[in-house]
């Protein structure tokens, strides 16, 4: 295969890639391609509407199969973010989403410090018509956009990978380790973010604060970002917990 020398040693290791509900084996496949291009090998996927495995998505990744051996099948978004400390959200539905928001480059520098610190990070990209949906935007920490012709700004799911993972390894290139981020590596992980959200939303079904139902997936959203921009610890996540048990102790069962 052109451009493949495998007496050499790989360059590997870096962030997550999760595509949540693919829907073309084809893009599956060339989202694999350009993470090995660039040192990527952890491929997740969310519920792809296919099925997996995927011929299509064999034969477009065109020989990464380091990547498409190992790819993780996932019914949830909070599932197959369950272990990472810091997600970034590829979107280009910024607007109204109070969150940080970064280019691919920066976000390839962030990832790096995190990284180095200890922390485990992954990047989610959407269905190729629609996008993440703002429930799997509520689980990000960060926004990801990339800058395009606003007359003509559609990219494919391929493209966008492409892009990300190139900034990635032109980063350590270019710029070696960087200095590391204090405390990244001490961030809660998703499964322990969502399991704090749930067991929160749940004492606020019983005491009537996410009321009426059709406000409640809104206002879930508004609390996960507003936890999920505080960057929570584990020390943390912990101690909320123990204030809604406490706070749950002191209202006593229900009448």
């Amino acid at each position: 295969m052109s451009g493949t020398n495998r007496t050499l040693d790989p360059i590997l290791g870096g962030p997550t890639i999760i595509l949540v509900e693919p829907q073309l084996g084809e893009n599956i496949g060339a989202t694999a391609r350009a993470m090995l291009n660039f040192g990527l090998v952890d491929l997740r996927l969310v519920r792809p509407r296919d099925g997996w495995p995927n011929d299509r998505a064999i034969s477009s990744a065109s020989g990464a199969d380091q990547v498409m051996e190992n790819v993780q099948i996932f019914d949830t978004t909070a599932q197959a973010i369950a272990d990472l400390n810091h997600v970034m959200a590829a979107t280009a539905r910024t607007r109204a989403i109070t969150k940080d928001l970064i280019g691919p480059r920066q976000a390839a520098q962030d990832c790096r410090q995190r990284i180095e610190a200890g922390a485990k990070v992954g990047i989610m990209f959407g269905p190729e018509r629609a996008g993440l949906d703002n429930d799997d935007l509520a689980l990000a920490d960060t926004i990801l956009a990339i800058s395009t012709n606003p007359a003509f700004a559609s990219l494919n799911l391929g493209q966008s990978v492409l892009l990300v993972a190139y900034e990635w390894f032109a980063a350590g290139v270019a710029g070696g380790s960087p200095d590391p981020m204090d405390g990244a590596e001490e961030q809660a992980t998703k499964e322990d973010l969502v399991a704090f959200f749930e067991a929160l939303e749940k004492e606020l079904d019983t005491g009537g604060f996410l009321k009426p139902p059709e406000k409640r997936p809104a206002m879930v959203r508004t609390l996960r970002n507003l936890f999920q921009k505080a960057r929570l610890t584990d020390q943390e996540v912990r101690s909320l917990r123990g204030v809604v048990v406490a706070l749950t102790r002191l209202r006593g069962p229900p009448r």
